[in-house]
């Protein structure tokens, strides 16, 4: 990725509000009521895609590199490589700060809890830990089921949409496996251990046939990963969350 922008929408629709609707479930009474008092009516579900709706603001195109970063193989981060006006790790934990600052106006907290359920969504969808080669999988054209796309977009969506579950009927089917052992041990790794996680997929995400052509085994090989990145990613938000709202 480094100097070249790309398609950033992270996961779909479904896929950020599953990590939004996976985070309530395991608040805390305070950080649930201190978001409430932030986001009013809305849920974390309902705003996790806030990010890329704003897309069609001119005067948020700050934010595009934000959503993504380059982590070359066998290395961690590295702010050398990454894009001047700032990526999805480095703003992730500069969104985190602020939201412990109580000085932060209404309308900041607003905005950056609406960044943070994104960016940590984001961050567990692998093609946005990018090799730096190929814009996320931008570049990589597939064919879905004989439709026209790229790599990128049939792990943001197609995979996940094919299940034909809502968003809250997948998040209480992954939430099922959320045992305390298991929220423990997510809630406990750090972002440099996601972007560990992100990088080990990689040999998995890019197994294509020769021909690019994918179905079935595609998704039945991928779809497992792709659940347990949306469990983690809303457990881990969720524990962000709470240490923020303590």
């Amino acid at each position: 990725m480094g100097s070249i922008v790309f398609n950033s929408f992270g996961w779909g629709l479904t896929g950020h509000r599953v990590v939004g609707e996976i985070a309530s479930y395991h608040l805390s009474k305070k950080a649930a009521k201190s978001i409430q008092d932030i986001l009013g009516p809305e849920s974390l579900a309902m705003v996790a895609n806030w990010m890329d709706e704003i897309k069609s603001d001119p005067s948020y195109n700050y934010l595009n590199s934000w959503h993504y970063l380059t982590v070359k193989a066998g290395k961690g981060y590295d702010p050398s490589i990454q894009e001047k006006s700032g990526d999805a790790y480095g703003k992730t934990k500069m969104i985190i700060a602020a939201l412990k600052n109580d000085a932060l106006s209404q309308e900041d907290k607003k905005a950056y809890l609406k960044m943070l359920v994104h960016l940590v969504g984001d961050l567990h969808q692998p093609l946005h830990v990018g090799t730096g080669n190929d814009r996320g999988g931008n570049d990589v054209k597939v064919t879905y089921f004989n439709q026209n796309t790229n790599l990128h977009t049939v792990w943001d969506t197609k995979i996940i949409d094919g299940k034909n579950l809502s968003f809250t009927e997948l998040s209480q089917h992954l939430n099922r496996r959320a045992t305390k052992k298991l929220v423990s041990q997510y809630q406990s790794e750090g972002i440099d251990k996601w972007l560990i996680e992100a990088v080990e997929l990689r040999p998995i995400i890019y197994d294509l046939p020769e021909n690019n052509r994918l179905f079935y085994s595609y998704g039945f090989k991928t779809y497992p990963h792709i659940e347990e990145r949306l469990l983690a990613g809303g457990i881990r938000l969720a524990g962000i969350l709470n240490d923020i709202f303590s």
